[in-house]
């Protein structure tokens, strides 16, 4: 098996998965602009991977260039998860990761996401359907939090330890702060000497709160970490994995360009599979800190095609 998470010179950088935002289009354009380690598709249900509905499959869409990427699933049949696993497989993904962190109510009321550290047994037994369905092409991975409705790191890290994975992403607040809140990061000091004390070889990544790469190296630094995850922080700075470039020092100019391209790569990506809307939650990023920036963003708030963007853009 080739491991990617062992393949990777360290401190290593991931994209975190978000839905509805971190699809194939926007991974694209971070592919260009300030490309990460590692990038992971947006979390998709095991149960709709499997059902007539082609959006889960949509979810998995990707390009050669978006490499290595990791699919992340979630859900609560343990079946289910060691056929989505060799389906992910044979599909040519680097990796597959399961989510145990995810704090909406619509997930956590189902008992998945992050409730999940709170039901060991059913964890253990998805962990182990998804080992089985990779049979060893490639390797598996847990995104959790420090507890549920309380911290809880010393047990349910030890717990997840005890499995064969490749890596452990950690956001470092419980499900019930959402990601509201103080970051607990001391938390994540803990996890590595624990597991350094176990002589597990599962790497540790750090995620909460990375909103710049000072940040981001600072938590390195203090940690001993093995690498970071960042989520929201790509929205304030989409060159946050680009050592050489930030948002904040491109003109007006650069800044529609780069909205340009995004909206570019979007319709070649997706044509008519997808709707417009979600694009724009990404309009803020480019469309910030210049003069006349928020009449421009109310104005393309309310377009209803990629070409009447444009158009405005353009003027």
């Amino acid at each position: 098996m080739l491991n990617i998470w062992q393949q990777l010179k360290k401190p290593i950088w991931c994209l975190a998965p978000m839905f509805g935002a971190t699809d194939s289009a926007f991974r694209q354009l971070l592919a260009e602009i300030g490309k990460p380690d590692l990038m992971f598709t947006e979390f998709t249900n095991v149960q709709a991977l499997f059902s007539p509905d082609e959006t889960a499959i949509q979810q998995l869409a990707f390009t050669d260039k978006e490499q290595p990427l990791i699919a992340q699933i979630w859900g609560l049949d343990p079946e289910l998860f060691e056929a989505a696993a060799d389906f992910i497989a044979a599909a040519g993904f680097a990796g597959i990761d399961i989510n145990m962190a995810c704090p909406v109510k619509a997930v956590v009321k189902k008992g998945a996401g992050g409730a999940l550290i709170d039901n060991p047994s059913l964890a253990g037994q998805m962990i182990q359907a998804a080992l089985k369905g990779a049979a060893g092409r490639i390797p598996v991975s847990v995104k959790t939090r420090l507890g549920n409705q309380t911290i809880v790191t010393e047990t349910w890290l030890k717990f997840l330890l005890n499995f064969d994975l490749a890596a452990i992403s950690v956001h470092c607040r419980t499900t019930k702060a959402l990601s509201l809140g103080p970051t607990h990061w001391e938390e994540i000091s803990k996890i590595v000497r624990l597991r350094n004390q176990l002589k597990s070889k599962t790497l540790i990544i750090g995620n909460g709160d990375i909103f710049s790469r000072e940040i981001a190296r600072q938590r390195i630094r203090e940690t001993k970490v093995d690498g970071v995850m960042i989520g929201r922080g790509v929205f304030a700075d989409p060159y946050i994995f680009n050592p050489q470039k930030i948002i904040n020092n491109q003109s007006k100019t650069q800044k529609l360009k780069l909205l340009k391209k995004h909206l570019d790569i979007y319709q070649k990506t997706w044509g008519k599979t997808r709707s417009y809307h979600p694009l724009k939650r990404f309009f803020k990023i480019y469309v910030n800190g210049f003069h006349g920036a928020m009449s421009l963003r109310v104005k393309l708030m309310n377009t209803r095609s990629i070409t009447a963007a444009r158009a405005i853009i353009d003027e």
